[in-house]
């Protein structure tokens, strides 16, 4: 898988399968589900390690792209740069030493440019909300002017995310908001299998839920221990 797979994906109509993952696990098994690109968020900070938001590091951001480099043969590898790191050296280090196939940042045409211009294909995010259809289309065409190889439309709408998609060569997915008007989809793995223990106390649409199915089990476990219970898995010695 290329960015020139996923910009044929765009011209023939057939929706990009993105997903975000934190770890080896995950991305092997995001893999195998047929992601077309495997986007490592710098959301893992919050959402898996429970630190406040713009805490996490880029050498933390290494850590977790090498991960899931390493689960990952088939699809593009994604890898965000967190916005406080954005530079072009900090950017081929998590192409050269994170293995990253392109570089995630958030909305900078100005520093899209920078890196395009140093021959790091660029994935740039950008949000809609209330700004009229025209200013977004406008902006999604500075990005891919700039040198952006794929876009991030996030809270895109079905009216400013097909403007947008049909303003622009290059393909354009979303991960908050975003819906089947534009050429694909990005969510967390984690979101997606319904991880977070915070879906214990409040149900949110997933495709599982892995939380209960670990709370059951780990009680279960906690059952056999104080019972005395030889564990499964694991018969007498």
């Amino acid at each position: 898988m290329g960015l020139a797979s996923l910009h044929a994906m765009k011209r023939e109509g057939r929706k990009i399968v993105a997903v975000v993952a934190w770890d080896y696990q995950i991305a092997q098994i995001a893999e195998r589900a047929g992601a077309d690109i495997v986007s490592v968020g710098d959301s893992v900070g919050v959402n898996l390690w429970g630190q406040a938001p713009d805490e996490i590091t880029l050498e933390e951001m290494l850590v977790v792209c090498k991960a899931v480099r390493r689960g990952v043969r088939r699809a593009l590898v994604s890898c965000d740069l967190p916005p406080r790191f954005v530079s072009v050296d900090n950017a081929r280090r998590l192409v050269n030493e994170g293995g990253a196939d392109m570089i995630k940042i958030e909305d900078a045409p100005q520093a899209v440019g920078a890196l395009a211009r140093a021959g790091i294909a660029v994935f740039a995010e950008f949000h809609g909300g209330k700004a009229p259809v025209e200013a977004l289309v406008e902006h999604a065409r500075r990005l891919e002017e700039a040198g952006a190889s794929l876009l991030d439309f996030r809270h895109s709408g079905p009216q400013a995310g097909a403007a947008v998609v049909r303003a622009v060569a290059i393909p354009v997915i979303g991960g908050l908001g975003g819906g089947p008007w534009l050429d694909g989809r990005l969510r967390m793995a984690h979101a997606a299998i319904g991880y977070a223990a915070s879906s214990l106390d409040s149900k949110t649409e997933s495709y599982a839920h892995v939380a209960q199915t670990a709370l059951e089990a780990l009680g279960a476990y906690a059952e056999d221990v104080r019972a005395g219970r030889h564990l499964k898995g694991q018969g007498p010695a």
